[in-house]
């Protein structure tokens, strides 16, 4: 480890590789112990280097995560952005490595501000608050890009019965924590903190194993009935004004070919016209719903006047049948969905330019969807990838749905980590989640985080299932972060304290 806490190139390598192993932690490898060989390399690697050093350490670590994790970026730049390769393969660099600069951040304030001469339990939980606090912070800042939290890496380990009570933060609270002590117990002399580094494990380890297949919510009816369609509409056809009707005459014959269920979900923009555009189709679809007794939930985008009286246009969901409600996304894609200084960047390359990328946020405060009877909480796309946001809605609501285009990651690891965010959200809220997209992954996901039906990615599929409406609050939905805000507080003060009086020779 010597080479590991000095600067120059080698300890950088390894930090480098070790950013890298967050990726296999999470989907499709869910290689989750992992993560606990990439907390440690990382705590010691920042044990002795100046706040400089530690910054640039933290970096190479970020480069590696996201590097390795966010990478498929590239294929929307180029294969759906039209841009060519050396400028697709510029900006994914410049994507990448402007989001290690939080983890450069990180480093920098914890060697400047939090980090002890000597490891201690202390400083242990100061590691892991300080952590999940970029982790929220990089969630926030600029709309943020919530994407490879640590404890997602959870999911199918002995840590997801956290997530319940605090949600994926937690997790990553405590992953982070489990790291710095496992290694305080390995190199620490002193048997006092060793013997304190392992009763916290073995706690942290025991309560998590006790709640894992705990129940916090409860049915609130009777299984529902499921459908879900997924289209597989290639990106460059589905805004295309000659395939259009062959679109929704797609949807339409798939739907009405199948059995009729409760609750019948199109994916994102499945009805690719604005609403008013496309009303005698709707009114059709609402009729046949009706007469089936069937909800019909799809993604369409749709334009109205906003309170100063100007024609925005946004990015929605509607309802038909036996069903009620509308919802505008409120989470808007970067570049996708509108584009940043775009008096600026419009018109310089064709992926600034994208179809339907000029959308308005939602209002907040939206209320869920009716649908037989039951509340959805409703999430488009990227909405569920926020944990806080997601929160208000899904505590006042018996059914989570999100509905979603993912075409746009291509065949790459994009979807997997896509849906394995959405699993969380479910284990969170202890709720069903159906999720519906257009080329996959579409699923239905018990309470528990776990998949209980899905079809075949890249392929025109119709999922057929049961969805149970539950009531009742998890921990998490009840208090939402403010309990772990607490706790990292508690954690980062004393140790702030702690150094002060360190440098004053006191």
């Amino acid at each position: 480890m010597h080479w590991l806490t000095q600067s120059g190139w080698v300890g950088n390598s390894l930090t480098l590789a070790a950013g890298a192993l967050i990726t296999l932690t999470l989907a499709p490898f869910d290689l989750w112990p992992l993560t606990f060989v990439a907390g440690i390399i990382l705590y010691v690697a920042l044990s002795q280097l100046s706040p400089r050093q530690a910054a640039l350490r933290g970096w190479w670590f970020g480069l590696g995560m996201f590097a390795s994790g966010t990478s498929w970026v590239y294929v929307s730049i180029h294969d759906y952005g039209a841009a060519p390769v050396p400028l697709a393969a510029f900006l994914t660099v410049l994507f990448v490595a402007g989001l290690a600069l939080f983890l450069a951040f990180f480093g920098w304030l914890w060697a400047r501000f939090f980090r002890q001469p000597i490891p201690s339990l202390g400083d242990a939980f100061a590691f892991a608050a300080l952590w999940v606090t970029i982790e929220a912070f990089r969630g926030w800042f600029l709309t943020g890009f919530p994407w490879l939290y640590l404890g997602y890496s959870q999911l199918q380990g002995p840590l997801a019965g956290l997530a319940p009570l605090g949600g994926v933060w937690l997790i990553s609270f405590v992953l982070m924590l489990c790291s710095a002590l496992l290694w305080i117990l390995i190199k620490q002399t002193q048997p006092l903190t060793r013997l304190g580094a392992a009763i916290l494990l073995i706690s942290i380890g025991s309560v998590a194993l006790a709640l894992k297949n705990h129940s916090w919510t409860e049915p609130a009816g009777e299984p529902l009935s499921v459908t879900t369609i997924q289209g597989n509409i290639e990106q460059n056809l589905k805004w295309d004004p000659e395939q259009i009707e062959a679109q929704l005459l797609l949807y339409q014959s798939l739907t009405l070919n199948t059995v009729s269920s409760d609750l019948v979900i199109w994916p994102e923009t499945a009805v690719p016209i604005l609403k008013d555009q496309a009303q005698g189709y709707l009114n059709s679809m609402d009729r046949i719903m009706s007469r089936q007794n069937s909800a019909l939930i799809t993604g369409l985008p749709l334009r109205q006047h906003d309170e100063n009286g100007n024609l925005r246009y946004y990015n929605a969901i509607t309802t038909l049948g036996d069903s009620q409600g509308e919802y505008r996304k409120q989470k808007l894609v970067p570049f996708g969905e509108y584009v940043p200084l775009q008096d600026m960047l419009r018109g310089l390359i064709a992926f600034f330019d994208l179809p339907m990328s000029d959308f308005a946020r939602g209002p907040n405060q939206q209320a869920p969807l009716n649908a037989k009877g039951y509340k959805l909480a409703p999430y488009i796309c990227y909405e569920v990838v926020y944990p806080e946001f997601a929160t208000e809605l899904a505590a006042q609501s018996d059914i989570l749905l999100t509905i979603s285009n993912d075409t746009w990651f291509g065949t790459s690891i994009g979807p997997m980590q896509h849906l394995q965010m959405a699993q969380m959200r479910a284990l969170e809220a202890g709720r069903w989640m159906i999720r519906a997209t257009n080329n996959g992954v579409s699923a239905l996901i018990n309470p528990h985080g776990k998949i209980t039906a899905t079809v075949p990615q890249f392929q025109q599929a119709v999922l057929r299932g049961f969805v149970v409406p539950m009531q009742g609050l998890t921990p998490y939905l009840r208090w939402q972060s403010w309990p772990l805000i607490l706790l990292c507080a508690l954690c980062l003060i004393p140790a702030v304290l702690q150094r002060k009086l360190q440098r004053a020779g006191v």
